[in-house]
């Protein structure tokens, strides 16, 4: 089932976007998501595994992005944070063989689900980084400057 990993792991990733020149701290990403940094290394570490991200040791070391932003979908951070392809889970009781909506349930709605699940991957698919950090720096832009400067604060 979708957990928030996918809003979070597109939040790591546009932070990295904006700050182009920079290797970005677990701590200071953390901040911008509001979280602790934990969580945010659990994430990068799978970021990792799918060639997203790199990290540079030592002094000014931190997070970089690995990759052309215009190359990463939404949908490949689903897979790379959520790969179960699970969206919509099933109740996992036993299946009362007398009943006959028990019986069927589970295989009805895994055709709904699939295709639901279908259906957000193609919108997905079309949704890149590149373009949702334009759409974001658009929205920063017009927020009134006392918001605009507390919107990404380094630590």
């Amino acid at each position: 089932m979708l957990s928030s990993k996918l809003s979070v792991g597109i939040h790591i990733l546009a932070a990295l976007v904006m700050e182009p020149d920079e290797a970005l701290t677990s701590g200071f990403i953390a901040s911008s998501v509001n979280t602790n940094p934990v969580v945010i290394r659990r994430l990068m570490g799978l970021l990792r595994e799918a060639g997203f991200v790199d990290s540079k040791k030592g002094v000014g070391g931190g997070w970089v992005l690995k990759l052309d932003p215009a190359r990463i979908t939404f949908l490949d951070v689903l897979r790379a944070l959520e790969p179960h392809d699970e969206v919509f889970a099933l109740h996992r009781g036993q299946i009362n063989p007398l009943c006959p909506l028990s019986c069927n349930i589970q295989g009805a709605l895994s055709e709904v689900y699939a295709d639901a699940y279908e259906a957000m991957a193609a919108q997905l698919a079309q949704s890149t980084l590149a373009g949702f950090v334009a759409t974001l720096q658009a929205r920063i832009k017009a927020t009134p400057p006392k918001l605009a400067s507390t919107t990404i604060q380094k630590a």
